[in-house]
């Protein structure tokens, strides 16, 4: 083999590689993405159906159920509701009317079944996104208000 056709050959070979490679990376990162949506977004079917996202907003004021490690609640962005589960232990900050995301997806019966819950750290914080959410959804509010 001349040495023309090795050095082709090895380059031939380590773009290969590199292909392979860059296939693995994209696809454990398509794989591990998770959008996120406000309770208004998924009502209106944004949110994927077979697939984990995340939903941000307050817990509603009332809407807290205990059956021992089992929690039943409404996330809702003042505008639309969706109603949630949660098996497992809540952060200590979970409360009614305080600021919630959680990450799960939709079972069979059209109930979102969260595997992970993350509640706000202090009074004054809440995710960018469900702030974010929750603005657009009082705009939205408003603007109903005044038709």
């Amino acid at each position: 083999m001349k040495p023309r056709h090795k050095r082709a050959a090895i380059i031939i070979g380590a773009l290969a590689a590199l292909g392979i490679a860059a296939y693995f990376v994209l696809n454990a990162f398509q794989s591990n993405l998770v959008f996120f949506f406000s309770p208004t977004q998924v009502a209106a079917g944004e949110a994927p159906k077979n697939r984990t996202f995340r939903i941000g907003g307050l817990v509603k004021e009332g809407s807290v159920k205990r059956d021992n490690l089992t929690v039943s609640f409404v996330v809702t962005d003042t505008s639309k509701d969706v109603p949630t589960t949660y098996t497992g232990i809540l952060p200590d900050l979970f409360k009614e009317g305080k600021g919630v995301v959680a990450q799960g997806k939709f079972d069979a019966d059209g109930k979102f079944v969260a595997t992970e819950v993350l509640a706000k750290h202090d009074e004054n914080y809440m995710p960018p996104e469900a702030k974010a959410a929750l603005d657009q959804a009082q705009i939205q509010k408003t603007i109903k208000s005044l038709k």
